[in-house]
């Protein structure tokens, strides 16, 4: 905020419409709010308080003259209220008289949250409405439609959408209210709704009200309620659900309560056919297929309860997450680690040795704040905002501008303002601090949303 005086100082005998010419003089402008933010297409309600030499104010909005010096903003002149029209950041002024306010308005980008799937696309606009985009065979866009989408398409008129997840052909999401909603493919019974049936529009799973995140794995969906308690349900073949057991769930069960870890979970992830999760005291868990050594135990037998992950129990860690058949974890330090399948040099160790059953760490850098893995390749984000990516890359998923794979990991460009990433089977998508949208990699049934199908994109393109 920026307050002014005009005329000079004190000298100003400015008033507002209607005062006498021997009434206070008005002495300064304040705008309210202070520097907001806001989403395109979205609007801000600007105010203006006068403060006169008697010491009293006054609400000055209707009969100022408000202005705009660009493009990412218009404003009614009348009221104040501005609406977000591209990127930017914008100076907002009131005049009154010879006295002027400013404050600055930063319109960032519509899209919020995204989640990457098998073959297509799911995101979260600010003003709580869910788009999505791909291949759609079988409802997994959410539609009502199994019919594939190339451009970004509302998932229908609600607009209380918070949380969203992306497995390889279904989607799951959570609701402002805290209620739970599945679409998609369900042979395996991973959208929690008790039946085997597909679903092309979200679905409401149970009646509970206080679920606060959500996962999905290949064919399995994990979710976390406000009591700390992990819930799980779908494919089990390998015991990914950690209920004990390998039984198939259509409902949600408990994970963990054979060892009852029942309301310290803080965190999850789900791989293709295994599940990591962390707890409130730092320490790493997983459970699931490890064929590959994807649990990260030292082993290759599978487990169906959660398992403490090393290689030291006293380890703490900042983020857990599970790849196809690998996963990644960064350690309270800061250090990267890798442990799984390394047939596309998704671990990112060098020199490479094939599958890793134990947390090796990936090069000696210890500035890693976020790393994702993907189906076999994984998206990272150093403390100064540079993005990194490594392993399979035959559809661009790396964003290097090639198809070849690459290991250790790779600087991709030289922006230094990514905050989030998302990949996927073989496309990714990254939010910068501007809150734009980019996407690249695969793009054989729409997934990158661009209006086309075919062609992989090999580098991040903005999506506006």
């Amino acid at each position: 905020m920026m307050a002014g005086c005009g005329g000079g100082g004190s000298s100003s005998s400015t008033t507002t419409p209607g005062a006498t010419t021997t009434g206070p003089t008005l002495l300064s402008l304040a705008v309210t709010p202070v520097d907001p933010t806001l989403a395109i297409g979205l609007s801000q309600q600007f105010s203006v308080t006068g403060t006169y030499s008697d010491g009293t104010t006054a609400d000055l909005t209707s009969s100022a003259k408000w202005t705009s010096g660009g493009t990412a903003v218009s404003i009614l002149f009348s009221t104040g209220l501005a609406t977000g029209k591209t990127a930017g950041v914008e100076t907002v002024t009131a005049t009154v008289g010879s006295l002027v306010a400013t404050s600055k308005l930063t319109v960032k980008a519509p899209f919020t949250a995204i989640a990457t799937g098998g073959l297509h696309t799911v995101a979260l606009k600010a003003d709580g409405s869910l788009f999505s985009w791909g291949k759609n065979l079988a409802g997994q866009l959410g539609d009502g439609t199994n019919t594939d989408r190339w451009l970004p398409t509302q998932v229908g008129t609600v607009k209380t959408w918070a949380k969203i997840a992306c497995g390889e052909f279904h989607t799951v999401a959570i609701r402002t209210d805290g209620s739970l909603w599945a679409w998609g493919s369900n042979l395996s019974g991973q959208l929690g709704d008790g039946t085997q049936v597909n679903k092309a529009a979200p679905t409401k799973i149970g009646t509970g009200t206080t679920w606060v995140a959500v996962m999905a794995g290949k064919s399995h969906t994990v979710a976390l309620k406000k009591d700390g308690t992990l819930w799980a349900w779908g494919n089990n073949t390998s015991g990914q659900l950690g209920d004990g057991t390998t039984d198939p769930r259509t409902a949600p069960v408990q994970t963990g309560v054979l060892k009852n870890f029942i309301t310290n979970w803080t965190a999850f992830s789900a791989g293709d056919s295994h599940t990591v999760g962390q707890r409130a005291d730092g320490t790493i868990w997983s459970w699931g297929s490890n064929g590959n050594g994807q649990l990260g135990l030292g082993t290759t037998s599978d487990v169906n309860v959660p398992t403490q992950i090393g290689p030291s129990a006293s380890d703490r860690w900042l983020s857990v997450s599970a790849g196809g058949q690998h996963a990644l974890a960064i350690r309270s330090d800061g250090a990267l680690f890798a442990w799984g399948a390394d047939g596309s040099s998704q671990l990112g160790i060098e020199p490479r040795a094939g599958d890793v059953a134990s947390p090796t760490q990936v090069g000696v850098d210890t500035h890693w704040t976020i790393a994702k893995a993907g189906e076999k390749y994984n998206l990272a984000v150093k403390s100064d905002g540079t993005l990194w990516a490594w392993g399979s890359n035959s559809m661009g998923q790396l964003g290097d501008g090639t198809i070849l794979d690459k290991s250790p990991p790779l600087l991709i460009g030289s922006d230094k303002t990514w905050l989030a990433i998302s990949p996927g089977r073989e496309h990714s998508f990254a939010f910068k601090a501007d809150g734009s949208l980019w996407g690249w990699g695969s793009n054989t049934e729409g997934q990158q949303g661009n209006g086309t199908a075919g062609s992989a994109v090999l580098t991040p393109i903005n999506l506006p």
